[in-house]
């Protein structure tokens, strides 16, 4: 109540809601934030990657230890990221299809080791709305089929540069394997649901907006973005759509197994 007026109920949900995303999003927001005090203030005898390895770093270890808005669980989750998107950048740069062009001591094979927490972030992301909003989810495939679909999608990142690009026919079977998933969430007391399908598209504009925003402040570069800074082809969207995909279904396998393991409903 303000003065005696009632935020109408809607709108009270809705600021719920954004809330809960924005805490759910610490993690991606302090990188962000990070690039933008390291583009704009040069620290001496420290290279920015090396840095914004520091910074992604000490920040982890606050989440869980200071903070403790993570759990020593997620953190593994988390880690697992890490190491799939460094694993995926050492790959991808090698082949030419982005660049780190400035030094740093901690870079491996040309690849700079706070990268990996951008892919973590994504993870962190999930992990922190799955227990805010208390994300669950019905009609969702058997085990298997998660993880066949995910480990395809992660394979193609790699074997489309030797053979077929296969991900439209990845995002048909995706379309095709949750078309009757749904994921419920709880905002203020109330619960709300989308097609499951619908939310991988939506974080994944987003995501993609927001490496339009990291390519600009220099956390990476394509090949087009070598002279000046350009939008990002409209085409990654899928790329990261697939990605967003993969990460969710790792996120809630484990969190199906662990659910198992204690005798819990999932």
């Amino acid at each position: 109540m303000l003065r005696g007026r009632v935020i109408p109920r809607p709108l009270s949900l809705l600021l719920h809601f954004a809330y809960q995303e924005a805490a759910s999003c610490l993690f991606p927001a302090f990188i962000f934030a990070m690039l933008v005090l390291s583009k704009a203030v040069e620290i001496p005898g420290l290279p920015r990657y090396d840095f914004m390895l520091l910074a992604c770093v000490g920040m982890q270890a606050a989440m869980v230890g200071w903070l403790r808005v993570e759990s020593v669980d997620e953190l593994k989750v988390i880690t697992l990221f890490h190491v799939l998107g460094t694993t995926m950048e050492v790959f991808k740069i090698a082949m030419g299809s982005w660049a780190y062009p400035d030094f740093a001591y901690s870079k491996l094979l040309g690849v700079p080791l706070y990268s990996g927490f951008m892919y973590a972030s994504v993870a962190s992301y999930i992990t922190q709305a799955w227990r805010r909003l208390e994300l669950r989810l019905t009609n969702f495939p058997p085990s298997g089929l998660n993880v066949a679909l995910a480990a395809l999608i992660y394979l193609n990142f790699f074997t489309h540069h030797y053979t077929l690009d296969l991900r439209y026919l990845l995002i048909l079977a995706v379309f095709v394997a949750y078309w009757r998933t749904r994921v419920y969430f709880s905002v203020g007391g109330v619960s709300f649901w989308l097609p499951l399908k619908l939310g991988f598209a939506l974080v994944g504009f987003f995501i993609w907006l927001a490496e339009n925003i990291a390519t600009y402040l220099g956390a990476w570069q394509y090949p087009d973005q070598a002279t000046q800074w350009t939008l990002v082809h409209p085409g990654k969207f899928t790329s990261w759509f697939l990605l967003f995909i993969v990460s969710f279904l790792i996120v809630a396998q484990l969190k199906r197994v662990k659910a198992a393991r204690q005798g819990e409903r999932w």
